[in-house]
């Protein structure tokens, strides 16, 4: 393993795991969202149902992200 430099080391402490917390939670929902290919083979003929597509696609992972009701 090729050891870490300290300038490297002492950066990474100084900014902390906030900005990557974030950049993983968007790499994450891209992901998603690319995967997701609900109407896109069939029903995406009219301008309409091709822009609700990624609006389709948004809502339900938000709905799937929110806690379970008790």
């Amino acid at each position: 393993m090729i050891p870490e430099k300290a300038h490297q080391a002492a950066n990474r402490k100084r900014k902390g795991a906030a900005p990557y917390k974030q950049r993983d939670t968007v790499k994450r929902y891209i992901n998603k969202s690319e995967q997701w290919r609900g109407p896109a083979t069939r029903y995406d003929e009219d301008p309409e149902s091709h822009q609700a597509g990624p609006h389709l696609c948004g809502a339900l992972i938000w709905l799937r992200s929110l806690p379970a009701p008790t």
